[in-house]
């Protein structure tokens, strides 16, 4: 009976298990077509059940396509400007449509997942002038800019932060707050836990940064520039900002660095990082209690 509740008791990880896979794939498959590579990050949904009560349309907004997510009874003045992640190059709407249900419905709001332009093909800061676009053609419509919050995972996480970085530098109206998931900052492949992270990460590797900040960055954008890597960042009058982490992951740092940041420059920021948990595990979303857990605790923040 002992060992039976020690098997029950080691919850499982989908997240973990899908991240293994691709990696073996990218690590034997010669010659991955950008199409092909697209493809398997579209399987990113796979570790994320279905939210209940929660319906979707396509739609454009601000000329940016993308999904809208509806949850039962959510607050329609109140918007989750969601970013989607995959390195600028992969991930979509429809990759990322069921989490940002889940958070949509936490939150008690609506959500417009964007599938903004991709790296190569569209390198940076095109991936950007859409979550700007898409942010002001929502207060255009008439929703507060305080009632919209930016809010990504990995590069989306990037693009969430750097959304409000970029309406700060324009003199405009900012979102009343930003949530960063496992957020992709540093462009320039500095961050300690890289290396100390490297054995517990399914996923992450130097090699794939390195394929990744080429194609979005070209020779054309520095790697330290602010809008790029939000390390660089000003971050004097920043809205309110939740950043949250798995502690297994490579890219903690990146977390870690932007809390520091932000905290120096007296912003309202809080910091989660969850011990054992792979990269942007809110994936887990309805399947293990760290997602859940984790998501519950931004939508308390939230309600603030």
């Amino acid at each position: 009976m002992s060992d039976q509740q020690s098997v029950v008791g080691v919850e499982q990880d989908p997240l973990k298990e899908l991240y293994a896979d691709w990696s073996e794939i990218l690590g034997t498959t010669e010659n991955l077509t950008i199409r092909l590579f697209r493809s398997i990050f579209d399987e990113w949904h796979q570790p994320t059940a279905e939210p209940t009560d929660v319906t979707y349309a396509e739609g454009t907004v601000g000329g940016v396509p993308g999904i809208w997510c509806y949850p039962e009874g959510a607050d329609s003045s109140k918007v989750l400007l969601y970013t989607h992640g995959g390195g600028f190059a992969v991930g979509s709407a429809s990759s990322h449509r069921k989490l940002a249900g889940h958070f949509a419905k936490a939150l008690g709001v609506t959500s417009f997942v964007l599938d903004y332009r991709r790296a190569p093909e569209h390198p940076h800061p095109a991936g950007l002038e859409d979550a700007v676009s898409v942010f002001e053609a929502l207060v255009e419509s008439g929703i507060a800019p305080e009632d919209v919050t930016t809010i990504g995972d990995s590069a989306g996480g990037n693009l969430a932060v750097a959304a409000a970085l970029s309406l700060k530098e324009q003199g405009k109206p900012l979102p009343g707050a930003v949530i960063a998931l496992s957020p992709w900052l540093d462009m320039e492949n500095k961050g300690e836990t890289l290396v100390t992270n490297d054995a517990t990460d399914a996923l992450i590797t130097v090699g794939l940064l390195e394929g990744m900040i080429a194609g979005v960055l070209g020779d054309r954008t520095s790697p330290s520039a602010p809008l790029a890597n939000p390390l660089y960042g000003d971050y004097t009058g920043f809205p309110r900002l939740y950043i949250t982490a798995g502690g297994a992951e490579s890219l903690l740092d990146n977390a870690t660095r932007l809390n520091d940041l932000a905290t120096d420059a007296g912003v309202d920021v809080t910091l989660s990082v969850v011990d054992g948990q792979q990269h942007v595990f809110p994936f887990n979303a309805g399947h293990t209690a760290a997602a859940d857990d984790q998501i519950a605790a931004i939508a308390k923040w939230f309600a603030g």
